[in-house]
């Protein structure tokens, strides 16, 4: 029997991206896609991620194990408390997207910058970037970068006016840092759209680093996923 995943999204722009991931990263697995626009809107309306949307994300979870999947990603940031609340209510792999990105962020560097168009995701990205270097004993430095106006262009579909303003942010934040972490799933595409874009510093971005996190827990050789 084949191996499904289920991901979880707050935005239908996500599912071509991790669509194309899944493929490519666990090409034996079988995918679906849950989308749900309520859990965002209602965080960033309650500036917050709300004990209510999290036992609804947690729903969506048991849901989604219950449609058949055999681990789930959790791809907005803004609501990765509750997919890392869910990771250890259930004994099935749940993926935070950004989890992986993060722990990589701290070997890194030391100054790290962390990019975002939401409040509601700067604030959780910026508290699991502080719990990873204090679970491996780094001193870090967290300099803040927020792009407001372009996480509404992207959900409108104005993804040319997303990729200009947050393309201009990112130039200030990589010459005052060690590494970049893009701390929204939507914002992934940007790096693709720096023409100009120096070598150093490195930028991090989530959707890839999730799917392989949910193949190392599916697949433990990579032989199982050819």
């Amino acid at each position: 029997m084949a191996v499904t995943v289920a991901y979880i999204h707050t935005s239908h722009v996500l599912i071509p991206i991790f669509n194309e991931i899944s493929r490519r990263e666990m090409p034996s697995a079988e995918q679906f896609h849950m989308v749900d626009e309520s859990l965002i809107k209602n965080t960033i309306r309650d500036r917050r991620l709300t004990p209510t949307t999290t036992r609804r994300v947690i729903g969506m979870v048991q849901l989604a194990r219950e449609g058949g999947a055999d681990a789930v990603v959790v791809t907005c940031s803004s609501i990765g408390p509750a997919a890392a609340m869910a990771s250890r209510l259930f004994e099935f792999p749940v993926v935070r997207v950004d989890d992986a990105m993060a722990e990589e962020a701290v070997r890194a560097g030391r100054r790290i910058g962390v990019a975002a168009t939401l409040r509601t995701t700067l604030e959780p990205t910026l508290a699991l970037l502080k719990e990873k270097a204090e679970a491996t004993h780094r001193d870090v430095e967290l300099v803040e970068s927020l792009c407001e106006g372009a996480f509404e262009a992207v959900v409108a579909g104005d993804r040319v006016r997303h990729d200009l303003m947050l393309c201009e942010s990112l130039r200030k934040l990589m010459a005052e840092v060690d590494v970049v972490v893009l701390a929204q799933a939507s914002m992934a595409g940007v790096v693709d759209a720096m023409p100009d874009k120096p070598p150093a510093p490195p930028i991090l971005t989530s959707p890839e680093r999730a799917v392989r996190r949910a193949r190392q827990l599916l697949f433990p050789t990579s032989a199982d996923v050819e």
